[in-house]
């Protein structure tokens, strides 16, 4: 179909179709990916409520001769989840459990639910003794409707065998609109009173049958050899031997033959205890030859990593964030369960004993704690996207890409297929990252592969060609879970006969016969180098303030158009859980406020532009960075370290140049200029603003009026607290920011005390500033000036630390005065900053105890760019170091992040975002100490509580301030 013609049949669905649909350029950037190598334009996106308007839409669809791609979570690595024609999200309003039987063991539900959503419902429903099995990595945002298409399976898998295994039934709408139900015994009509609908699925019932009986041995003797078969149809479920289970047969048909809009699907048992073993070998092969050993105890997972992965989570996370492995430089986890946790344990033990005997493990341990464990899953969880971006100690990176990240073996031939694929590598000089599921056969490989260049794309074609030769002659699989998509598809022959081959053809036809759902998968595909989403990106001059690193085989493009490209798409910042990212997602619940969405819409700017001066005055992009709050959380939450509120920065000082900005940018992008003035005149600025002149002056500002302003302090005020601030000796400097200055004199001199305490002599710097109000809203030559004075005031040639009391302050002297002001002195400075929290986990460990009780329960709003910048644990860290024994974390943003929740146009979306975690613990804990060190977040705390004083909570300082009343922390 010709573009135009594209055109008119999306004009004609938007007038004939009640179903939301999107055809703007910035919507189609944002579903022209998907989690793979490759980029194809939609002709729109739509998005359904229910079946209803999915088999009309589809319909309409058919009669423009328009092609129809249905999408789930959008996570797929095959490429499989994106097309050419109209794409269905699922994701967006079909996200329900309809119902779950405890009696009959399953659960019906619509195609969006995510699968962790599914599980948490299904344990909830029934008290923790069920679940939902199947458990991929990406089950924080993959959905059930995806791994139908694909047949994903999972961590578990060893235990609980592929997402086929539970599903039960399918509702399905055919390429015409035809709505059939297919069951683990044949395909009816959804609705027994449609005689249309009966009779295709009469039709179709017939042609199956034909199907079988004349590709009977084919079927038998080339497919479902293997536990993880999931290349080309599976058609094996069609036997009689099988009981002709259509249902089967179209689970991993990856939407090619028909779209499910809705799932019966099975449950499972919760065992009642687990604990993770976790073995250390030198290599992935020698832990490969001790599968078959492990796999005799019966695990419910064996999970396999490299170091490389592991060393990059912690350079990325901080060391705190993989808990202490046996050692090695590969690691197997093995989970094991059973009915009480000492019988487990010693089963561990026994498998332990064992595997030393066959003289390859190296060392192993016992993780029974639940939070230990999850710190340690989510290394593996996370492994498709550190695996794409390897940290090297000199602070470079290796970029790899998936293609080949899915083969599978038998279990048994596992290591003699790992110890052939490394030639395999060496003889086309490439690096591989392994990792998967070990105890399944199946390898998560992710490959150096040079997209960029002709070349590199010819070296990559001649390599998965010969890699599927190879885990062909190992008696395995092109892919093992994630489907063949485009990545795989055209691989098919080297792994199948033509007589399957052609079997796979009369399949789809039978179902779609006009080959309009997702054509070009498994039949008739395009060559696996066609459409990569890096051929083609042209080099243009990106030139940007902040000194962004490209990676290992980059192209040149500059340090801007590589760092946009770390997105690869696997969405972790869509999940509605774990973590702080995304904060905007998971308000509103749009792929344009993801992480995901606005890199995509990033990555189509460096692209499609024809020059910079065109890409940097984008409309998509700045209305894709909109909601963005510039929490950071994305730089350390997102697998491959996407840094959305630097671009975000460098993109608006690009973009505003030359044009007036919003007033906001103005009214508090200067803030620390105006606060210079209101500190000289705090009584009348604070008299004013309780006066009718208050809404005039937030309105001229740019500013809501629905958030209630605090008092300004007065300079006066500000000495008077601090008193001496410049004594001799001084070994540590107390950097008093704009905030706490022009907001909260109190807790700089409750910090200078805790420090004092210490033993130590304390240095106020009050006349300097971060930058940070300038690069939040993209002034970054303001920034800069500000930044270099800073750095030369600061580089003293001493290594005093460098104590801030307000954490973004911190977090941008930290990170962003090197990656701005890229000399010696301004790294130098970056080196001994520290947060308040940091400073005070430091004085205990040297022996200081605070000189009063501390609060026994501390609820805690960590600040999003300390979580980011000095590390998720920081807070609690301090608080267990100063015997604070209960800490909750309200873990999410709190909403403000800055200037964004004050200002007008975002302060719906700032509340929603409150809601996420901050609010429900002050609903939740009302009594219990309030820690906010961030000024943000202490300002979003009065406005939930409707407690406009200083005491609606404290900054850390105040809990441990030498002058506080025990147990009062009463500023």
């Amino acid at each position: 179909m010709t573009v135009e013609a594209a055109d008119i049949a999306i004009t004609d669905l938007l007038q004939s179709c009640s179903v939301e649909i999107d055809t703007t350029t910035r919507r189609l950037a944002e579903y022209s990916y998907d989690a793979s190598n490759y980029r194809l334009i939609p002709a729109g996106v739509a998005f359904p409520r229910s079946a209803t308007e999915v088999s009309e839409v589809v319909a309409v669809c058919q009669q423009a001769g328009l092609a129809v791609i249905a999408r789930g979570g959008g996570t797929s690595m095959a490429g499989n989840a994106i097309g050419g024609g109209l794409v269905l999200d699922f994701s967006r309003y079909m996200d329900q459990v309809v119902s779950i039987d405890p009696h009959t063991r399953t659960a019906v539900v619509e195609p969006g639910i995510i699968l962790s959503e599914l599980s948490q419902a299904v344990e909830a429903h029934t008290g923790g003794t069920l679940t939902f099995a199947p458990d991929p990595s990406s089950k924080t945002r993959a959905t059930v409707g995806g791994s139908v298409a694909n047949d994903a399976c999972g961590n578990h898998s060893v235990r609980y065998g592929r997402t086929a295994d539970h599903v039960v039934s399918l509702d399905l709408v055919l390429a015409d609109g035809t709505r059939l139900t297919a069951t683990r015994s044949g395909i009816d009509a959804t609705d027994p009173d449609d005689t249309h609908a009966a009779d295709r699925a009469e039709q179709i019932t017939a042609q199956l049958k034909e199907l079988t009986r004349d590709y009977l041995s084919q079927f038998r003797l080339e497919l479902g050899q293997i536990p993880r078969q999931v290349s080309g149809f599976h058609l094996s479920h069609l036997l009689p031997e099988n009981g002709f289970d259509v249902a089967r047969a179209l689970v991993g048909s990856e939407g090619a033959c028909a779209i499910v809009v809705g799932a019966t699907v099975g449950l499972v048992d919760v065992p009642a205890s687990a604990l993770l073993l976790i073995l250390g070998y030198d290599d992935v092969v020698d832990a490969a030859r001790d599968i078959e050993t492990i796999l005799r105890y019966s695990p419910a997972a064996v999970e396999g990593i490299d170091e490389q992965i592991v060393e990059t989570m912690r350079a990325r996370r901080g060391a705190d964030s993989v808990a202490d492995l046996p050692a090695g430089h590969a690691w197997l986890y093995v989970d094991l369960d059973g009915d009480d946790i000492d019988t487990v344990s010693a089963q561990a033990q026994q498998l332990l004993t064992e595997l030393r005997e066959n003289g390859r493990v190296l060392d192993g341990r016992e993780v029974r704690d639940p939070g230990a464990r999850k710190k340690l899953w989510r290394v593996r969880e996370d492994g498709a996207g550190l695996s794409s971006r390897l940290d090297n100690p000199d602070g470079s990176s290796v970029t790899s890409w998936p293609g080949w990240e899915d083969s599978a073996v038998a279990p048994e031939h596992l290591a003699d297929y790992l110890a052939d694929f490394r030639l395999l590598l060496t003889e086309f000089d490439l690096i591989g990252v392994m990792y998967g599921h070990f105890g399944a056969g199946c390898m998560h490989i992710r490959i150096t592969f040079d997209q960029r260049t002709e070349r590199g794309r010819d070296v990559m074609a001649r390599f998965l060609r010969a890699a599927a030769r190879l885990v062909v002659k190992h008696g395995g699989t092109l892919s093992g879970e994630h489907g063949d998509g485009r990545a795989r598809s055209e691989l098919l022959p080297e792994m199948y006969s033509p007589a399957i081959m052609a079997s796979f053809a009369r399949f789809k036809e039978i179902f779609d016969p006009g080959g309009m759902l997702n054509p070009g998968i498994i039949v008739n595909p395009p060559p696996v180098t066609d459409d990569l989403a890096l051929a083609g990106v042209p080099a243009l001059p990106w030139r940007t303030s902040f000194t962004l690193h490209e990676t290992g085989n980059g192209d040149g493009t500059g340090g801007f158009a590589d760092a946009v490209q770390r997105c690869i798409g696997v969405g972790r910042c869509r999940s509605h859980s774990g973590g702080v990212m995304c904060p905007s997602y998971r308000a509103t619940g749009d792929e344009k406020d993801s992480t995901r969405g606005r890199s995509r819409v990033l990555q189509d700017m460096v692209r499609g532009a024809r020059t910079v001066d065109e890409g940097w005055a984008s409309e998509d992009v700045r209305e894709a960075l909109d909601l963005c709050l510039s929490c950071k959380a994305c730089s350390t939450d997102c697998p491959t370290g996407v840094d959305m509120a630097t671009y975000k920065s460098e993109f608006f000082d690009h973009y505003y140049s030359g044009r007036i900005r919003p007033m906001a940018h103005y009214s508090l992008g200067w803030l620390p200029r105006w606060l210079k003035l209101t500190s000289r005149m705090a009584p009348v600025v604070n008299a004013a603003l309780g006066t009718p002149l208050k809404s005039l002056a937030l309105g001229m500002g740019g500013l809501t009026t629905e958030r209630a302003l605090p008092p300004f302090a007065s300079r006066r005020q500000l000495t008077k607290m601090l008193g001496e601030t410049r004594p001799a000796d001084s070994d540590v400097v107390l950097f008093v920011d704009s905030f706490t200055q022009g907001f909260r004199p109190e807790v700089a001199a409750a910090a200078r005390r805790v420090i004092d305490a210490a033993d130590h002599t304390t240095e106020v710097r009050t006349d300097l500033c971060c930058g940070l109000t300038w690069i939040s809203t993209g002034q970054l030559t303001q920034a800069q000036k500000r930044m270099a004075r800073t750095a030369a005031a600061l580089d003293d040639g001493t290594d005093r630390p460098i104590v801030v009391t307000e954490p973004s302050c911190a977090a941008a002297l930290r990170k962003d005065l090197p990656e701005l002001v890229n000399t010696d002195a301004a790294r130098r400075v970056a080196s001994r900053v520290r947060s308040f929290a940091e400073q005070v986990t430091v004085q205990a460990s040297e022996g200081w105890v605070p000189r009063h009780r501390v609060p026994g329960e501390v609820t805690v709003q960590t600040h999003c760019h300390e979580y980011a910048v000095f590390g998720a644990e920081t807070q609690r860290r301090a608080l267990n170091a100063v015997g604070v024994t209960t800490v909750r974390e309200a873990t999410g943003c709190c909403g403000v992040a800055g200037n964004f929740g004050f200002e007008r146009n975002h302060y719906e979306t700032s509340m929603a975002v409150a809601e996420q975690a901050l609010a429900p613990a002050l609903r939740t804990f009302p009594q219990t100490t309030v820690l906010t060190d961030g000024f943000s977040c202490h300002m979003q705390v009065r406005q939930l509580t409707d407690n406009h004083t200083p005491g609606a909570s404290v900054h850390l300082a105040q809990i441990l301030d030498p002058h506080t009343q025990q147990g009062d922390t009463t500023p």
